[in-house]
């Protein structure tokens, strides 16, 4: 593969204004990160280590192996919305490493409306699930939750995505043979106690721990029988009377300590990868450092959406040794396709690099097939306005073009990984692999955005349409366009697995790459033909 020769000037002045720029939106990035995770000195938190009880992400710090990384998902999840009341949506969820195995971890927080959930909080336990689902690793639910939060109710009972769904993807999990351990370290209230019933074994902490179809009052008013809510359900009970839990625990750490020593005698998850994986069949060579440092992303990333970037700059700063075999170079120069490998391991890349075009669609959709058939996976990197409009275009048959790429990204047979490094609109956000194309993972850079359009242009057109030139509605339009199109309005509804820094991009990406590789390969199901 040929090196990137970088052309960029880190001395010019259009260089050092951008990095300054991206510097200061990821020094407000980080600002939202602190006032979420760091909450040590709320009265709820207080109120939580007065109980005995640990602040969550000290419990996952505890569970997994001292000294790895933990790769925590929608840490952003419900900002901006509730008055800010739900930090995360009120659970952690994200990869982490024990005893060398990789494990989705759910950990609810009970110092967010008593663990409760909103409909961040479904979709977020449910994201979670679905990576464990999908990368067939073990999950670990850190149960402290008071089930759903009412006032929301209508909006969480009793749709195919709501809080159901959560028990149902259990059911799944555990056919496909996926281990799922839970540790009841706070309250597990109504449909909330099916989440430790369900799992393979279930660790419960002593006084505190309870699990029950009905809590306290609920039987009172049934029954008019009074009952504590230890006597009830608590850890005593469901491990020497009714069985639903098996292991006491005298305190969190004991309990996150038996954790990881039935994680001890689980069979190896790395490097035995199962009977028709991706993991099989995919060499690893020795990794190779980029040649230029992953800082300059700062400078590089896209600012002004309306302006071209040099997307080989950033390949060049993800790739081992900054080395990229085009493929098609020069047909459909819009987007931008190719091998390279990202940590020892082949992948290959599609990168925007201008609208959609005809001729970029059908490269695209090509490259695609050959990815599918030499189980090597796709990264997406998307910065894209768009397919290409006008009437040239539509006779030319974009349509059918862009539809034949977009049905090639949704019957791909590779995991996807997607990262949308500047703008991500319209169908182009299909087309590159967006969240309804299960990429196995979906982040952004602080600077994204993603809408259906542009603000500027929505309110063209609807001024067009209506024939109206209000300037207070269309500033009005602007406005609204351009606040949900934000990184932020983004990850708040999970429509992203979170914001990352561009810095980390390669190292989320090699991480997220080497999970992949436990998926089943599922063989095409047609040749390899020229579009």
């Amino acid at each position: 593969m040929e090196i990137i020769v970088s052309k960029i000037d880190r001395t010019s002045s259009e260089f050092v204004e951008r990095k300054k720029v991206y510097e200061e939106l990821i020094l407000k990035w980080r600002s939202h990160l602190k006032r979420t995770t760091d909450r040590g000195n709320e009265p709820a938190m207080i109120k939580h280590i007065e109980r005995g009880k640990l602040p969550v992400r000290r419990r996952i710090t505890l569970l997994t192996d001292p000294g790895t990384p933990f790769l925590e998902l929608s840490s952003l999840a419900a900002i901006g919305q509730y008055n800010n009341s739900f930090p995360s949506a009120g659970i952690i969820t994200g990869i982490g490493i024990i005893h060398g195995k990789p494990v989705v971890i759910v950990a609810n927080d009970a110092t967010v409306k008593g663990g409760t959930y909103v409909k961040e909080t479904v979709k977020k336990h449910i994201r979670a699930q679905e990576i464990a689902m999908q990368n067939h690793l073990p999950c670990i639910y850190l149960v402290d939750s008071g089930g759903i939060f009412l006032p929301e109710q209508a909006e969480l009972f009793p749709d195919r995505n709501h809080f159901g769904r959560i028990f149902f993807n259990q059911a799944q999990m555990s056919a496909a043979g996926i281990p799922q351990i839970s540790i009841v370290m706070g309250s597990c209230t109504a449909g909330g106690a099916y989440v430790p019933a369900m799992s393979d074994q279930t660790i419960m902490v002593q006084n505190q721990g309870t699990i029950f179809i009905g809590g306290p009052p609920l039987v009172k008013a049934a029954t008019g029988e009074d009952v504590t809510a230890e006597e009830l359900g608590g850890a005593d009970v469901h491990t020497s009377i009714s069985g639903v839990a098996d292991h006491l625990a005298a305190d969190d750490a004991d309990a996150l300590r038996i954790c990881r020593s039935i994680f001890e005698t689980m069979p190896p998850v790395i490097p035995s990868y199962p009977e028709g994986s991706i993991g099989q069949v995919l060499e690893q060579s020795e990794p190779e450092d980029p040649l230029y440092s992953s800082d300059d992303l700062y400078g590089i990333a896209p600012i002004d959406l309306k302006k071209p970037i040099e997307v080989y700059e950033i390949i060049a700063r993800l790739t081992d040794g900054s080395k990229f075999q085009e493929f098609k170079e020069n047909y459909g120069t819009t987007i931008i396709t190719g091998f390279a490998k990202l940590n020892g391991y082949p992948i290959g890349i599609i990168a925007n690099n201008g609208f959609l075009t005809s001729e970029a669609s059908l490269k695209a959709a090509h490259f695609i097939e050959l990815c599918n058939f030499r189980k090597i996976p796709l990264v997406f990197l998307q910065n894209i306005t768009g397919f290409v409009v006008g009437k040239k275009y539509e006779h030319e048959g974009i349509a059918r073009n862009g539809a034949k790429l977009i049905h090639s990204v949704a019957t791909s047979t590779v995991p996807k990984f997607t990262v949308v490094i500047g703008g991500s609109y319209g169908a182009g956000n299909y087309a590159m692999s967006g969240r309804a194309y299960d990429p196995h993972f979906l982040f952004m850079w602080p600077n994204a955005r993603i809408g259906v359009m542009g603000g500027e242009q929505a309110s063209s057109v609807l001024s067009n349409i209506r024939q109206e030139k209000s300037s207070t509605n269309a500033s009005t339009l602007v406005e609204q366009f351009e606040e949900q199109s934000t990184a932020l309005y983004s990850t708040s509804r999970i429509w992203d697995d979170g914001i990352i820094d561009p810095t980390e991009t390669r190292k989320i990406l090699a991480l997220t790459l080497t999970l992949s590789l436990y998926k089943k390969w599922k063989s095409p199901q047609a040749g390899i033909y020229r579009m």
